[in-house]
């Protein structure tokens, strides 16, 4: 057995976890009727001033073999990019706190498996030409990646920088032998900017727009400015909700909603449709290297896409959200903080849910002619959830950006489609 594999077989240390000391006026607890804020609420605190937090332990964490010591805070300004990709002062300190305390929860190795799904919500099986031929003779299907993301955001820039990579499948414990399938990397805020909204929040959960990004990238002419793959290319919009799970923030998904814009920009009729979904189920791996670890035997979790998708019943009811909310209410504003805009009452049912493995949802709806929103979801358990609401012009510009931890209040049966 390879030192990853028996690293693997090995329990996972206990370590790891953050000790946020707060003073006693923002450790805030919720009693709402049935529905009681126990601990999944704290860590996301952000208040209307800035507050100060303390990190008793300096963010050490260990997973597997790795023991980690995250640096302070700095008390350096805050910059941010504007859209020619030059760095102006920001002066407020809130987004600097938020911002410091993201960089530090963001950064580092993940790695974990990946899959694509159709618009109904169905599974995507690998090329055949990537699945081992052992696999192939005995008719098994694969559906999953294995997959890392280094990242690397910037403590005194708004500017992240991260890779999707996705690992060649293997059979058996092949470590040594995992190489890289594809490596799709994307840059937000700096010189290189790529997206053209980006909020975020001190806990790692994010939404990124990425607008006229194709998954099949060579299809890009950029001499060709009428071409065919062109305005193919222009007509897709991705939209990226990056969630974390409770307090547990070296547990995460991304979904990210590739949007095919064509029927609005060609038949004037504002029918934005979802073309695929693709989710990464990650595990915070270590500090960032740039991915030169491969990860093959040694990566955490395990394959998904198979598994049964969420039922509308789990789900089905009255929640309790608390609310954060970032809107971009300036044309030229990129980047901007999630901060807490109070609580609500939300009735879901099963209307217009794309259901997936792993306890997740997500949603694509038209509200008016200018705009439609995009939704995600995660069942952290059975009475709690994480969800990203994204409220989106016709063109493709995000307006506002809502992230709710949830608590179940009742249940009720679903009405059918």
């Amino acid at each position: 057995m390879s030192d990853r594999c028996l690293a693997q077989a090995l329990p996972r240390k206990s370590g790891g976890r953050e000790a946020l000391s707060f003073g006693n006026k923002h450790a805030k607890y919720f009693m709402v009727g049935s529905c009681q804020w126990s601990n999944l609420y704290p860590l996301f605190c952000i208040h209307a001033q800035p507050i100060a937090i303390q990190f008793d332990n300096q963010f050490p964490r260990q997973r597997r073999s790795h023991s980690v010591c995250r640096n302070q805070i700095s008390a350096s300004g805050l910059k941010s990019a504007t859209p020619d990709g030059s760095l102006q002062e920001s002066t407020n300190e809130q987004t600097f706190l938020v911002w410091q305390n993201f960089v530090r929860r963001v950064s580092g190795e993940w790695d974990g498996y990946g899959a694509e799904f159709s618009p109904e919500g169905n599974p995507i099986e690998l090329p055949e030409s990537v699945v081992p031929e052992a696999f192939r003779e005995w008719e098994v299907k694969v559906y999953d990646w294995q997959t890392q993301c280094p990242t690397l955001a910037e403590e005194k820039t708004i500017s992240l920088l991260y890779k999707s990579i996705k690992l060649l499948p293997t059979v058996g414990c092949e470590a040594d032998a995992a190489t890289r399938h594809s490596v799709d990397e994307r840059q937000i805020g700096g010189i290189d900017n790529e997206v053209s909204s980006f909020v975020f929040h001190s806990s790692g959960c994010y939404v990124a727009v990425w607008p006229g990004r194709s998954l099949m990238k060579e299809t890009y002419v950029p001499h060709l400015k009428d071409s065919r793959q062109n305005k193919e290319r222009c007509n897709i919009l991705e939209i990226e909700h990056c969630l974390v799970e409770g307090q547990n923030s070296e547990s995460r998904v991304r979904i990210i909603q590739e949007i095919d814009l064509q029927e609005i920009n060609e038949k004037q009729k504002p029918e934005p449709r979802l073309q695929k979904i693709t989710v990464y189920s990650e595990q915070w791996y270590g500090p960032y290297r740039n991915g030169e670890q491969l990860g093959g035997c040694s990566i955490s979790g395990s394959a998904f896409a198979s598994r049964s998708p969420l039922k509308a019943s789990q789900i089905a009811g009255t929640w309790k959200a608390q609310n954060l909310v970032a809107e971009l209410e300036i044309k030229s504003e990129l980047f901007k903080g999630l901060v807490e805009n109070g609580s609500e009452d939300i009735t879901r049912d099963s209307r217009e849910l794309v259901f997936l493995p792993n306890n997740l949802w997500c949603n694509l709806r038209l509200v008016d002619s200018n705009q439609f929103i995009s939704e995600v979801g995660w069942l952290l358990d059975s009475n709690s959830a994480v969800t990203s609401n994204c409220e989106v012009s016709i063109d493709g510009k995000l307006k506002k950006s809502t992230v709710r931890f949830e608590q179940q209040c009742s249940r009720r049966s679903l009405e059918s489609k």
